[in-house]
């Protein structure tokens, strides 16, 4: 028997008024999709409760079975189990994203970024993805910013594209800090980390203003009509904890197939064993697809990731999305479904949830599921789609994402 939890991020998303008042996915065309829900179920996730932090990687730890409340720190932790950065007992790991702050043209300023002169009032959150900077580029500063800043208790490791790491060592992780996509638009003054070491990332964030807002490769990405990479900005941070592993769990060996390191990183940590990151480095979709039928062929589990392209979950393009998730459907799911019949008895779990950004703005989406086991016989019904609006509309109560992993591994057919 086969399993397989497929992971499609950041695709559930919110009536759209271009979409005549649908979502993407109810305009999207996407059969394999839908084909699956008609021959099995389709439902709603119950999610963590409020009170757990929130963050990249939440989804993903629950689905595999694991309490958030227990185990998910945010982010920092599980990129740099991928990144294979060696973390202390008693360090912590603050996600480093690159973000573009402006000057708030309300108080009197022409909003440009050369205003800026420190971090405080009257200062924005313009972009939380720094204009899309390339990994190429981000490496350049992140040196920079090691090389001045990094010490014996600090250091900065390069990630990819806006989204990087710092660990502290021996450091506080208790300081309340913001996720920058939550801030696009709004004065940053009120949101700078508060609490226990704030006055330390402060410190830290202010000095990479001072550093990059002067660098010359932001100098020529203005020229360029881009965005620069002014500021650090440090959140998600949490230590790295021991988590009891899938195969000791179920009895079963298993991969995890993502180009995230957020997701990469998190099947790491549930003891699965990573593919190399040079086989999907810049991989399309059916080479996504080939490689987790490759790994199916030699173990039971796969956990499979797949995101859309930034340029799609922050921009404003909804027919980009629409074309996007069909692709997603086209080009992974429709061979990666043909290749599972052809390798057996198999269970698939599909989970989506959507980005938190909405029109540009901070947002939640609903999180739905998908589940198929190939030796039943219920079904759903024919007309059902995959697709929000299906989901909310099953007769099943909403299912605990912690817990569909032990159904997805329990014996028998």
């Amino acid at each position: 028997m086969k399993q397989v939890i497929l992971h499609v991020d950041g695709m559930a998303d919110h009536p759209r008024q271009e979409l005549d008042g649908r979502t993407p996915f109810q305009r999207a065309a996407t059969p394999h999709l839908d084909r699956l829900v008609q021959t099995g179920e389709i439902g709603l996730l119950a999610l963590a409760p409020e009170k757990v932090r929130q963050g990249s990687g939440l989804m993903g730890t629950s689905i595999l079975g694991y309490d958030p409340k227990k185990y998910y720190q945010g982010p920092g932790p599980l990129e740099a189990a991928s990144l294979g950065i060696g973390i202390g007992e008693h360090d912590v790991v603050y996600r480093c994203t690159m973000v573009a702050l402006r000057a708030d043209a309300q108080f009197g300023s022409k909003g440009g970024l050369n205003e800026v002169k420190k971090l405080g009032p009257h200062v924005v959150m313009d972009d939380a993805t720094a204009g899309l900077i390339s990994t190429e580029e981000a490496r350049d500063l992140i040196e920079a910013i090691n090389e001045q800043l990094g010490s014996e208790m600090i250091q900065f490791y390069p990630g990819l594209g806006h989204r990087h790491l710092m660990v502290w060592v021996d450091g506080k992780s208790r300081a309340v800090c913001t996720d920058p996509q939550l801030l696009v638009g709004r004065p940053i003054a009120d949101v700078l980390p508060t609490g226990d070491g704030s006055d330390i990332l402060r410190k830290l964030m202010e000095a990479s203003f001072q550093i990059l807002r002067d660098h010359p490769l932001n100098e020529e990405r203005q020229k360029a009509g881009q965005k620069p990479a002014n500021c650090l900005w440090l959140w998600g941070q949490g230590k790295a904890i021991l988590w009891p592993s899938i195969s000791e769990r179920f009895k079963t060996s298993g991969v995890v197939v993502s180009q995230s390191d957020v997701h990469r990183g998190l099947g790491i940590m549930a003891g699965l064993e990573a593919v190399d990151v040079a086989r999907l480095a810049g991989a399309d979709l059916r080479t996504q697809a080939a490689v987790a039928l490759e790994e199916l062929k030699k173990r039971d589990f796969a956990y499979v990731h797949v995101e859309l392209p930034d340029s799609v979950v922050y921009g404003l393009d909804v027919a980009a999305k629409v074309k996007a998730i069909e692709a997603v459907d086209r080009e992974l799911i429709g061979p990666l479904f043909e290749g599972l019949a052809k390798l057996g008895p198999h269970r698939i779990a599909v989970f989506c949830d959507g980005s938190n950004v909405h029109l540009g703005q901070a947002a939640e989406s609903p999180g739905f599921f998908a589940y198929c086991d190939s030796g039943a016989t219920s079904s759903s019904g024919a007309a059902r789609r995959f697709t929000e609006a299906d989901a909310q509309a099953s007769t099943l109560p909403p299912r605990d994402a912690t817990k569909f992993v032990v159904r997805l591994f329990a014996k028998g057919s």
